[in-house]
């Protein structure tokens, strides 16, 4: 009867165990599952933002590209020929994370490695003050067009990466694979006809425009006396409408940013939110959002700028031309600049939002206009237009010409020519300094079905 009780008692014992290691090998399984989940996750998005750095890297080649076969200053092109430099080695550097081996990246690889060599070699001599040759400057347009070939095939790429026909796990699964067949036939035919097309270059080695230089220490268009809480709740109600208003809640008062603000969030009647930021000096409206759903537009672009305009009107901000603007979920965001003496001053910007079903203003963002705003003493340019002409890209097809003030990355203002031109069919804004000459910039002008943009 022992014996019977032992040899049971073992038998249980040894059935515990063998169910223990069960549990432990299901829990060890479960653990390695999931830590080569969290693992494969975490690869695929090193991945993801390594491709995307990469098509972000591609499109500033391109936009600097563009701009290097329009200047004519051996300084400016200088500048923007380093920018091509720089872009081209940093998408060069994301492009050798991504686990791809295969004869189409190996061309991308090769071509933004012969544009940044390019690039850089005349960019030197730039720096030493020589023109660029027409033979160089057709260089550089034969590379533009490819970078412009890549950057639409990257972006397929993009969207069949959302789509789901290309995965990283597939692509990783077999070193043979190519990037091609990965892909839908339009990338597939894109590819090829990169490779056929792809030359040997003997000796090749957005908000809007100056939206970045607007900040200001001295904050001149924000004006008046300092105001409490609830001085600054009464500006915004009156902003929002005291009938559209359920309830107003103070978040805080923001002291570390580029304007001290009262921040609120407002609970609209109609279950929205609004958020609205009221500046402590002054009392203005600095920064107001209301994301509503727009399902229909009624109301064209030419009626939004006018509602637009009106609005800033009433807010006693007057002479504000509209610019550049982008279309976007049945609204329109629209950059405005203060006009003087028939000059565009950009640096006092407002931007406004605007609802295309019924003309709400949506949004607001003053920071621009509250950092600048100042009247300026506008003289008469030093030299006249037709010089002023004379300094263009020979090749640059006038289309329009204007006075404007830009802002500059060192905080200052210069008074330009602003000149509107076309060569191989893409848009640019060159300014050429009224009093020297001298050119001051170049912009691409973006133009989609949303709006219109620049770079």
């Amino acid at each position: 009867m022992k014996v019977d009780i032992l040899k049971t008692m073992k038998k249980n014992y040894m059935h515990g165990i063998a169910i223990l290691l069960i549990v432990a090998i299901v829990v060890l399984g479960i653990f390695l599952y999931r830590e080569k989940n969290e693992y494969t996750i975490a690869t695929e998005n090193n991945y993801n933002f390594a491709f995307y750095q990469v098509v972000d890297y591609v499109k500033d080649v391109e936009n600097y590209l563009a701009k290097s076969m329009i200047s004519s200053s051996s300084e400016h092109a200088a500048e923007t020929l380093m920018h091509v430099w720089r872009e081209a080695n940093l998408a060069l550097s994301y492009l050798t994370q991504l686990p791809i081996s295969s004869n189409e990246l190996a061309h991308t690889g090769k071509f933004l490695n012969q544009v940044s060599d390019y690039s850089f070699s005349l960019a030197t001599k730039s720096i030493d003050g020589q023109d660029l040759s027409q033979e160089e400057l057709d260089n550089l347009k034969e590379l533009y067009d490819y970078s412009v070939n890549l950057a639409d095939i990257l972006e397929q790429l993009v969207s069949d990466m959302g789509s789901g026909k290309i995965s990283w796990k597939e692509l990783t699964k077999d070193v043979d694979t190519t990037f091609a067949q990965q892909v839908d036939n339009l990338s597939a035919t894109s590819f090829s006809n990169l490779d056929e097309n792809f030359g040997e270059y003997e000796g090749l080695i957005y908000d809007g425009a100056y939206s970045e230089h607007m900040e200001s220490a001295e904050k001149k268009g924000l004006t008046g006396e300092d105001i409490s809480e609830e001085q600054a709740r009464e500006k915004a109600i009156s902003f929002i409408g005291e009938e559209r208003l359920e309830k107003l809640d103070l978040n805080s008062l923001v002291e570390n940013g580029n304007i001290v603000v009262y921040d609120f969030t407002a609970t609209l009647k109609n279950g929205g939110l609004l958020t609205i930021a009221i500046s402590k000096k002054g009392g203005h409206i600095v920064v107001a959002n209301n994301n509503r759903e727009i399902k229909e537009e009624k109301i064209s672009q030419e009626e939004a700028n006018e509602i637009g305009k009106k609005f800033l009107e009433s807010l006693g901000i007057p002479n504000m031309k509209e610019t550049y603007y982008l279309k976007e979920g049945g609204a329109v965001t629209i950059n405005y600049a203060y006009f003087q003496d028939n000059v565009t001053i950009y640096a006092d910007l407002i931007k406004l939002k605007i609802a295309l079903d019924n003309g709400e203003i949506l949004g607001i963002e003053t920071s621009g206009y509250l950092n600048n705003h100042t009247e300026r003493n506008i003289e008469n340019p030093g030299i006249t237009l037709e010089e002023a002409k004379q300094t263009l890209n020979k090749n640059l097809e006038i289309t329009s010409s204007d006075l404007a003030i830009i802002p500059t990355e060192w905080k200052t203002e210069v008074f330009c020519y602003e000149f509107k031109g076309k060569i191989h069919n893409t848009d640019f804004l060159v300014y050429i300094n009224a009093e020297t000459g001298k050119e001051e910039n170049i912009l691409v002008i973006i133009e989609t079905p949303n709006g219109i943009l620049t770079q």
